[in-house]
């Protein structure tokens, strides 16, 4: 126990001479950001059938196949993009008043374009099926883009130090230090969008349009000044 604890003291004791070492070294900080806007290619929609909406003469299995339907037509692989989130009956009220169950589902919905997304919402319309809202629009690869931006945004960091330096007449040296000081925010999009879908009712032409996700990086490099 006593050797464990002198080692500890021993590796706490070096890492604090290390960093005083490190603080005594001349040396310039840098900050830099790189942002990029992409446009999403993951939308996920929520889609409510409810035989409510149409006041009980449209059956949930018919608006099931009305919604399949629309997919088909869209191309939209059924089994991969659509997926069901909830099933609900209002047995209450069928008990309290002995009226007819009214059933209701909820989906989730996958697009990957808003070309595609506004074909699919018009179609959906058309058969009467309207109860649809935006979920979240993200980007897929934005943890690959991520990793770009950091390397962008290290070179920038290292033209604004030799801009810094060479006013002083001085000489950049190599980089001592480097972090990832990224903050995520909001959805790093995994949050509800709150981004609109609209349809341009004028033209025969779906209109969507989504708003661009902001994927940034940014750093904090120390680097030694010659």
């Amino acid at each position: 126990m006593k050797n464990l604890c002198y080692l500890l003291l021993l590796i706490s004791s070096v890492t604090f001479a290390q960093e005083i070492d490190f603080n005594k070294r001349p040396h310039l900080e840098t900050k830099a950001t790189y942002t990029m806007e992409v446009a999403p290619d993951k939308i996920t929609l929520g889609i409510t059938l409810s035989e409510t909406d149409s006041k009980g003469k449209v059956s949930l299995e018919t608006l099931e196949n009305k919604l399949q339907n629309v997919l088909r037509k869209n191309d939209i692989d059924i089994k991969t993009q659509l997926v069901l989130d909830d099933v609900s009956s209002d047995y209450q009220k069928y008990l309290l008043k002995k009226t007819d169950v009214e059933k209701e589902k909820t989906y989730q919905l996958i697009l990957h374009d808003a070309v595609t997304t506004g074909a699919v919402l018009k179609d959906l319309e058309a058969e009467g099926i309207a109860n649809i809202r935006l979920l979240k629009t993200e980007y897929e690869k934005e943890e690959e883009l991520k990793i770009t931006l950091r390397g962008k945004a290290v070179a920038k960091a290292k033209k604004q130090a030799e801009a810094m330096v060479g006013a002083l007449d001085q000489k950049l040296g190599k980089a001592i230090y480097i972090s990832d000081t990224s903050v995520n925010i909001g959805y790093y999009r995994t949050n509800y969008a709150t981004n609109s879908v609209q349809l341009n009712e004028n033209t025969n032409a779906p209109d969507v349009n989504f708003e661009s996700i902001e994927v940034q990086a940014s750093v904090t490099v120390y680097f030694e000044l010659e």
